[in-house]
């Protein structure tokens, strides 16, 4: 596997699906779709455009847009010019924007439209180098600036049969130890990092992945989540390039639910919040059911739990789970845009086991996978046919998985990244010198080889009694309460854990009141507390959340609170609510 770089791997499925879809778009009610020919006849375009505008090969450009085919045509171009796409999330600010571009070193920049641009105008100065703008959407409003279309015309000028022979040169001088993509990290703290992700990298991971999995050239993807992240770019740019599946694209997080039920995906990957919010509102909507028709999902659900533990432990599913898939299941299923989709995944962070269940007792079994930028997404993923619920799978086929002597998940393969752009120190601080990489995550690997990762080294905290405890464990419980969004457990140097949560903005919805009436209403935390408390009698004393305040608001990515990937940042959250973590301790000077 990864003998050869993801350009060429691109090419020859281009040559091989030919008139089969590659992408699909939504133009107002009507989807648009793109060949595999006219996919890789743009991808050359692209190329060739960057030649004449005078980008060399090895330099980078950026892209800031939405989920739409100019942003994969762009990055695939990119390295069919011999260069690599640094992607930037759209809520990035103006600051983080052109950090990255002068980072990068970038002399192009594909954006969105005038919104997006005008953050790399904000900042000009500290970007002198950028010197053209490609726009997604709207027309031209100064000399640096090109449509899309014209930026592909200028590909077509001149001699093309010249251009597009010094293209093949480009690409064919290509090694699997180039780079191809650059992914600047979201960060929940501190500056960005450019993880280096090589051609040998992305293909691996694919091809790998592809071996793992089944998955086929059949398949339909709706890509949905920002671009600028690893998981994204897994399934909607190298996993199409090696193995030749559809994509669709969905540009709007808030219409998710629409585009599902249009495309069907056979494959469909999601970020924990998204399946949260998911299970908010199928717990919402069944509320308004018959006694009758509670009753029969109630024991459906029944037997799909059953079903799961039966399958998980490669046995045939329960008596009566054909009755069920027929009243319950393949309703739900089709509800939700669901009924092809056979593989559901979920990464980027932990999600909780009450949601897992909830979504595994309804014969939609959710599969985890583990991994990073830095082992270009998936370092470990469960399958259909191996899984255990609450583990990240198996390492990915053809990689190394080992735990260090404190219990931090390390790893070794084909799809360690080539470290930090012009960051050597923390490049070596990474990836050891044997090639292990350190994961930061703690974890635990079973006798059949099934990892389960418990928190995140750095998040670990000690309480004043000298007690480690690991939140993200503790957060999974408290967001399976019904009504609860999203938890962060506090408590470090305390005498005991504590907890800030937020309220589920649809149950707030579904109640007719906003979340800050409900955060302020005593009923509703003495029912939040009564729930904690049945919790807290499964933990040990020192794990016991003893109090637990509730906010006003939901987190979001647009107040900061969250990133792109939709993971908490919590110094931004110890920082925005210290006065309500401090409220959490007052009087707990004899507390235990």
């Amino acid at each position: 596997m990864a003998n050869r770089t993801l350009i060429q791997a691109f090419f020859d499925t281009a040559a091989r699906r030919g008139s089969a879809v590659a992408l699909r778009h939504r133009v107002e009610k009507t989807w648009v779709e793109q060949s595999w020919t006219d996919y890789a006849k743009d991808v050359r375009r692209f190329g060739r455009a960057l030649m004449h505008s005078g980008i060399e090969a090895g330099e980078h450009i950026a892209i800031l847009g939405p989920n739409r085919p100019e942003w994969v045509i762009a990055a695939v171009g990119a390295m069919a010019a011999g260069c690599s796409a640094a992607g930037i999330y759209g809520t990035s600010t103006a600051d983080q924007v052109a950090y990255i571009a002068a980072h990068a070193g970038c002399k192009l920049a594909v954006v969105q439209d005038h919104k997006q641009l005008g953050k790399f105008r904000a900042e000009a100065a500290t970007v002198p180098e950028l010197k053209t703008f490609v726009l997604m959407k709207g027309e031209p409003a100064a000399p640096d600036e090109v449509t899309f279309a014209q930026f592909l015309a200028r590909g077509d000028e001149g001699d093309v049969a010249a251009s597009d022979k010094a293209l093949d040169a480009r690409w064919q001088a290509l090694t699997p130890k180039s780079p191809s993509m650059l992914i600047y990290t979201s960060g929940t703290t501190g500056t960005p990092k450019a993880v280096i992700i090589t051609h040998e990298n992305v293909v691996f991971a694919a091809e790998s992945t592809k071996l793992a999995t089944g998955i086929s050239e059949q398949e339909q993807f709706l890509s949905y989540l920002p671009l600028s992240h690893i998981a994204e770019q897994v399934l909607t740019l190298h996993g199409p390039a090696v193995v030749g599946f559809t994509v669709s694209f969905c540009e709007d997080l808030n219409q998710l639910g629409d585009f599902l039920r249009e495309v069907r995906p056979t494959v469909f990957f999601g970020v924990p919040r998204v399946w949260e919010k998911m299970e908010s509102k199928m717990k919402e909507a069944g509320k308004s059911g018959s006694g009758f028709q509670k009753k029969v999902a109630a024991w459906a659900r029944g037997v799909g739990l059953k079903t799961a533990q039966r399958r998980q432990d490669g046995k045939s599913p329960p008596m009566f789970y054909g009755m069920a898939k027929s009243l319950v299941f393949s309703k739900v299923r089709q509800r939700l845009g669901f009924d092809r989709c056979w593989l559901c995944i979920s990464g980027a962070a932990a999600i909780s086991r009450s949601t897992l269940e909830f979504f595994f007792s309804l014969d939609l079994p959710i599969l985890e996978v583990y991994g990073m930028s830095e082992v270009t997404g998936p370092g470990t993923l469960a399958t259909p046919q191996s899984f255990r619920i609450g583990s990240v799978g198996k390492v990915l086929p053809g990689a190394e998985l080992k735990l260090a002597e404190d219990g931090e998940i390390l790893m070794r393969g084909p799809h360690v990244c080539a470290g930090y752009l012009k960051d050597s120190e923390a490049t070596a601080a990474l990836i050891n010198a044997e090639g292990w990489l350190h994961s930061g995550d703690i974890g635990e690997i079973d006798k059949d080889g099934f990892l389960r990762v418990t928190d995140r080294k750095k998040d670990l905290f000690k309480t004043s009694g000298g007690k480690y405890i690991a939140p993200q464990p503790l957060e999974g419980l408290l967001k399976g309460i019904p009504g609860v969004g999203q938890a962060v457990v506090v408590g470090e140097g305390r005498k005991y854990a504590a907890a800030l949560l937020t309220l589920d903005p649809d149950a707030c919805k579904a109640e007719g009141r906003t979340s800050e009436v409900m955060a302020a209403d005593p009923s509703v935390k003495a029912r939040i507390e009564a729930e904690v408390a049945k919790i807290n009698k499964t933990l040990p004393p020192y794990e016991t959340i003893k109090k637990v305040f509730i906010l006003p608001n939901d987190f979001s990515v647009e107040s900061g609170e969250m990133t792109p990937s939709l993971k908490i940042k919590r110094k931004v959250v110890n920082q925005r609510y210290a006065a309500n973590i401090e409220s959490l301790y007052e009087g707990s000077a004899g507390a235990d």
